[in-house]
C-alpha cells in the first residue's frame, strides 16, 4: 500500500482503484458520477489528487453528521 504523498499530483483511474481499494467498474462509476471534477484527455480520465482528498474529507464529514 502506498501513502498518498507517493501518488502523483494528477491521478488516473488505476490510482483511484489503488487508493480506494475498489474495483474497476466502481472506479469508473465514481469518476463518471459528477461528485468531483475530472478531466478527460483523449481516452484518459484524470483527477487532481487534492480534489480527491477534498471529496474524501467531505464524505467523512457527512458520515460524522449522521
Amino acid at each position: 500500500m502506498e501513502k498518498m504523498k507517493d501518488y502523483p499530483d494528477v491521478l488516473n483511474v488505476e490510482d483511484i482503484i489503488s487508493i480506494l481499494r475498489i474495483g474497476k467498474s466502481s472506479a469508473y462509476d465514481l469518476v463518471h458520477s459528477g461528485q468531483f471534477h475530472t478531466v478527460k484527455v483523449g481516452r484518459r480520465i484524470l483527477i487532481y489528487k487534492d480534489v480527491l482528498l477534498q471529496w474524501l474529507d467531505g464524505q467523512s464529514k457527512k458520515m460524522e453528521e449522521k
